[in-house]
């Protein structure tokens, strides 16, 4: 049996990884801020499960953490827009809250036992836009915004504390990920109460960017496999390889939400363009794959339950 902390618990892959953890039988210390971003309502739907205790806290003010194998850090602030706007937030959780839970982590004791490992969770857009081929795990870091400026900080301060204070690691680079659950400022959710309030979806650049889009489920086996491997000391991509434009994403959302994509282009707007803009993400994890891992949900098919989901439930 396994015993794993946590961080972001709430949030959005940070509830589907407690899940597949605690389907696993194993014990989960789970730690959440209970942000906007954070769906409470789990918290019953977790505490029902024996294996599951919760704790209300800021990663920026914890002092203590239980003994166990690994400390699963999914919080962060990760709105790439709200980072552009103020970027303080998102400095202060994942720059300055990673640097506090190393820091825990570090002065553990361990007469008892081994220090937990750092499982951090880091983000694809830490190598910055790639217009052909793929990002590898090795390859220079290149963030083009605050928010992807901050995560890539964090993984720099991973492999500092690592080399320097013997603490074991994981990184963990996902793509764009999807799912119910996911707030609603995130692209696929956000064109579903732009459509139920009747109001446009503003498309930034034209809607040209590319990106890769990853199951949130496909993303928490992705943390089963690796831990269960027993590698250490490792940095992971995580894709899932469905690529395309983000005007395509939406005509798909448009045409399951309303039946059809006849005229689909009435639904939005084209005039907003994103600062520091990139252009496409994408991702080789050949690395993960040889570990067993391979994704499991099709976007094609997911995405007509999500709408689903979102258009019978209002987010706030």
């Amino acid at each position: 049996m396994k015993i794993v902390t946590i961080t972001g618990c709430l949030g959005f892959i940070g509830s589907y990884v407690t899940e597949v953890c605690l389907e696993r039988g194993w014990k989960v210390y789970g730690i959440d801020k209970c942000t906007h971003a954070a769906n409470k309502e789990l918290i019953s739907q977790f505490e029902s499960n024996k294996n599951f205790y919760f704790v209300r806290e800021d990663i920026c003010d914890i002092k203590w953490l239980p003994d166990c194998d690994y400390i699963i850090n999914t919080a962060a602030e990760t709105h790439v827009g709200n980072s552009i706007i103020d970027s303080t937030d998102f400095i202060s959780t994942n720059v300055r809250g990673v640097k506090n839970l190393l820091e825990v982590v570090r002065h553990k004791p361990d007469n008892v036992c081994e220090r937990p490992t750092f499982f951090q969770f880091s983000t694809d857009e830490v190598y910055g836009d790639i217009l052909e081929g793929f990002h590898y795990e090795g390859d220079l870091l290149n963030p083009s915004n605050p928010y992807s400026a901050s995560k890539a900080a964090a993984d720099m301060l991973v492999q500092a504390w690592a080399r320097t204070y013997g603490i074991n690691y994981i990184l963990l680079r996902p793509t764009n990920n999807y799912g119910i659950r996911q707030c609603a400022e995130k692209l696929v959710p956000l064109t579903i109460k732009m459509l139920q309030r009747n109001k446009n979806v503003r498309l930034h650049d034209k809607g040209l960017p590319v990106r890769n889009w990853l199951h949130a489920a496909d993303t928490a086996r992705a943390v089963i496999t690796i831990i269960e491997s027993g590698v250490q000391n490792e940095i992971f991509n995580v894709a899932g390889a469905f690529e395309q434009e983000n005007k395509e994403t939406v005509r798909k959302i448009i045409k399951e939400y309303h039946g059809t994509d006849e005229d689909w282009q009435k639904y939005v707007g084209w005039d907003k363009v994103r600062e520091g803009q990139d252009v496409r993400y994408a991702l080789n994890d050949d690395k993960l794959r040889a570990l067993g891992w391979e994704p499991q949900k099709d976007f094609e098919r997911e995405i007509e339950n999500i709408v689903k989901h979102y258009k019978n439930n209002f987010h706030w």
